[in-house]
């Protein structure tokens, strides 16, 4: 959350096929400290800075850059490492056993190191299966509170502000945390799945409805369990509006900018450009983008 002023420093999100908690840490801080230059010049304080990682980061050397370095330790605090777990897939993950041999598991990951720990999708599952889940959860880390939620909807008073992040807590599980020579140096100290990998398709034109139905049935049907996430802005053939789609594993969901928060429509004579995200295990890039291509008809 920022206050108004000029434009956001560049670099705020991590370049494509980079990780935060790796390969641009040292980007992260320097955004941070751009931040706090604004907040000197401008002399408008910060409600606070929100940092979102994938669901493919390991949330502890996010934390680690930040802390050790010396400018944000001294001006800003780390209030609380929120976790949401997806009651529909987390045990999937929780147990997958084709990752790459050494990868860390980022499911259990991120559990382990919340402060806040927010339980979703708990009206996707039978009450059998949401025990077993909570079970799982609680054993990783119990000392987190745990939300249950549908469509994450959480009183933001019990994630922001909550002052819940305790360094000697951590210390006392990795006596090491703070050790690191240079926080702005992009140091990998963990093993990321090799097999995961994110996919971007960008055409310009629009889509036949018919076509893109089933392109996204037979895709979810054949590689539904493979695909973590995906996500997207379609432009469909006779209407106006931006169509947004989301969805993990083989759940999918489509709305129009009448349907969704701030979709916008097309703006009238300007160019329509799709943009689909994948993130998956053993994604066929060009494959995807051919068959994606099949569907465009202007």
């Amino acid at each position: 959350m920022c206050p108004p002023g000029p434009p956001p420093p560049p670099h705020l999100s991590p370049p494509p096929h980079s990780c935060i908690c790796c390969t641009v840490r040292g980007d992260l801080v320097r955004a941070l400290h751009k931040l706090l230059d604004r907040v000197r010049e401008t002399g408008v304080p910060l409600d606070g800075v929100v940092i979102e990682t994938t669901g493919l980061a390991d949330p502890a050397p996010v934390a680690q850059s930040v802390l050790v370095d010396t400018r944000c330790e001294a001006e800003m605090r780390l209030d609380a490492i929120v976790t949401v777990v997806d009651a529909k897939h987390f045990l999937a993950h929780l147990d997958d056993t084709g990752r790459t041999a050494g990868a860390e598991n980022e499911a259990e990951e991120q559990v382990a190191f919340a402060d806040r720990l927010i339980l979703n999708k708990t009206d996707l599952v039978s009450p059998a299966e949401l025990a077993s889940v909570r079970a799982r959860v609680q054993a990783i880390n119990g000392n987190a509170p745990l939300i249950e939620t549908v469509r994450s909807a959480v009183p933001i008073a019990q994630v922001l502000g909550v002052r819940a992040f305790d360094v000697r807590r951590v210390l006392a599980a990795e006596p090491d945390f703070l050790k690191v020579e240079d926080p702005l140096a992009d140091a990998p100290d963990h093993v990321h799945d090799a097999t995961v990998t994110s996919v971007g398709i960008e055409e310009e034109g629009s889509v036949d409805e018919g076509r893109l139905n089933a392109w996204l049935s037979r895709l979810l049907q054949e590689r539904g369990t493979d695909l973590f996430r995906s996500k997207g802005i379609l432009s469909i053939k006779g209407s106006d509006a931006r169509y947004v789609f989301q969805g993990v594993h083989t759940m999918l969901q489509i709305g129009s900018s009448g349907e969704t928060e701030d979709a916008g429509g097309w703006p009238p004579g300007g160019p329509r450009v799709n943009r689909l995200v994948f993130i998956g295990r053993n994604l066929d890039r060009a494959a995807l983008t051919t068959s994606f291509r099949s569907c465009l008809v202007a």
